[in-house]
């Protein structure tokens, strides 16, 4: 049983479709705003230290934790998933119409912001709905429908929206993700099955957050960022670039985490009737929980780091107008394949079998990148080109590296979700969900940040091997995870 059948609504579609169309309107923003982005600047001639500074839109999946206790508490997941994506349509409508500018680019980032907030809250709730609505022989068996639904939408978005950006413009880009948001919205409205029992009004939600004291902290924060613009504006750091600036600002909150980690310990350990308390709580209340959490946020840093990349590098080496096809044509088959059996295979062997391995193949991509990032220069300048300037022999290695790539992500993609999945436990899945993907999108962030820097600094070629490199702390951690239902931690006794 997969379902609470008394819950169950007539019109409602089965799992299995759910499960596909939910997920893919996950991925499609994440891909928008995660990668495309990087490419739509890049391609607009924004700098390649500030491209890469589009990592920091990797922040809301950072912080969503925050507000995750608010999903499991108030309303249903199935009413902040609506609510969520009909806001998505809205905001990628206001940046297409943006679009048809060229002074708008500014405002685009900052409705790119903005998207990023929504889409991290709009995972949070589809996570939390297929959590709650599955059982744990549900969650195992669609698991394949979920990272196939997913891989299909960055495909679809890195390689027809990106196409149509490049060729037709980008406000036809962003329009064709306006009518899949709005197609996907109408959808849910109507079909997606009542399962989940609703608890307190979103009405109240707001009352609780509009309070006096947020006002306070708002109004805190303002004098904070306008004490931070004088000393910008009257010292040394006036001379520094933003992208530095941003950097510098990064590395100083990572050590302020870390210096102040005890103190927020204390603060929730000190709080057993808070409902954030409740959820770290038992979150944390694990066995090996430091190799966990260490594990989490570094498992995918050298992926991260290769992804923020990819668009800029497939743009300077001059196949601008191949990415999209390229990851459509090529990336799309091989990611469905990946996801697939990814997920078939966990089923078969056991995740604790599956997860080196997959992993593995997953940070090789960075070795192949590296490779091909050498072998390049050399074939666009001793092998012959076609009249339009393209060269097959290039397009053939970088297919065959994309296919490699995509086929290793659906892999990487089908582990780290089982993975996540065994974490949650209880009333607080969404929460315990939102903190493991937050906690994942740490590395994102700042991986990505610096990835403009480095590749400045090293050449794509020596950029990839380093970026290999930072993925080897997540590998070696899966042989310190504890013991435990497909090889995730379980509750101290």
């Amino acid at each position: 049983m997969t379902q609470t059948p008394e819950l169950k609504t007539r019109n409602s579609c089965p799992p299995y479709i759910w499960a596909f169309t939910t997920y893919f309107a996950e991925g499609l923003p994440f891909v928008l705003i995660r990668t495309i982005s990087s490419f739509f600047f890049r391609a607009a001639g924004v700098s390649l230290e500030v491209t890469g500074l589009t990592s920091l839109y990797g922040l809301p999946w950072i912080l969503k934790f925050l507000w995750a206790p608010y999903l499991d508490f108030y309303e249903s997941k199935r009413k902040w998933l609506l609510l969520t994506q009909g806001t998505l349509t809205l905001l990628f409508g206001i940046i297409a119409f943006f679009c048809l500018f060229s002074w708008s680019v500014p405002f685009i980032a900052l409705f790119f912001f903005l998207a990023s907030i929504v889409a991290a809250t709009h995972d949070t709730a589809i996570d939390g709905y297929y959590l709650e609505v599955l059982d744990k022989e549900g969650q195992a068996k669609f698991v394949g429908y979920r990272v196939m639904a997913y891989r299909i939408a960055m495909m679809f978005g890195s390689g027809v929206i990106v196409t149509l950006g490049s060729h037709s413009g980008w406000f036809w880009a962003f329009f064709l993700s306006v009518i899949i948001f709005a197609g996907l919205f109408i959808f849910h409205t109507n079909r997606l099955p009542h399962v989940e029992r609703k608890k307190k009004s979103i009405q109240s939600l707001f009352h609780k957050i509009f309070a006096p004291r947020f006002w306070l902290f708002l109004i805190f924060w303002c004098v904070i960022v306008f004490a931070f613009h004088s000393i910008y504006q009257n010292t040394f750091l006036v001379s520094l670039p933003l992208a530095s600036l941003v950097g510098i600002c990064l590395l100083v909150s990572l050590f302020l985490l870390v210096l102040l980690r005890k103190p927020i310990l204390f603060y929730i350990r000190n709080s057993p009737d808070s409902n954030y308390a409740q959820a770290f709580l038992s979150f944390i209340d694990r066995k090996n929980i430091t190799a966990i959490i260490l594990f989490i946020i570094f498992v995918r840093a050298g992926e991260f780091m290769l992804s923020a990349m990819l668009g800029p590098f497939f743009i300077d080496f001059g196949f601008k107008d191949h990415y999209g096809w390229i990851t459509g044509i090529v990336g799309l088959p091989c990611s469905i394949l990946g996801a697939m059996a990814g997920g078939w295979m966990i089923a078969q062997f056991s995740f604790r079998k599956m997860i080196w391995p997959f992993l593995l193949a997953q940070n090789v991509t960075n070795l192949a990148y590296m490779a091909l990032a050498f072998i390049l220069p050399i074939v666009l300048d001793n092998v012959p080109v076609h009249t339009d300037g393209t060269s097959l022999t290039a397009l053939l290695l970088i297919s065959g590296v994309t296919a490699f790539d995509h086929f290793a992500g659906g892999l990487g993609t089908a582990v780290l979700m089982t993975f996540l999945m065994g974490l949650c436990a209880g009333e607080f899945k969404a929460a315990h969900y939102a903190i493991g993907t937050g906690l994942m999108s740490v590395s994102a962030v700042y991986a990505g940040s610096f990835s403009g820097f480095l590749v400045n600094w090293l050449g794509y070629a020596f950029f990839f091997g380093t970026s290999f490199v930072f993925s080897l702390p997540g590998m070696i951690l899966i042989f310190y995870l504890p013991a435990g239902c497909m090889g995730t931690a379980n509750k101290k006794s």
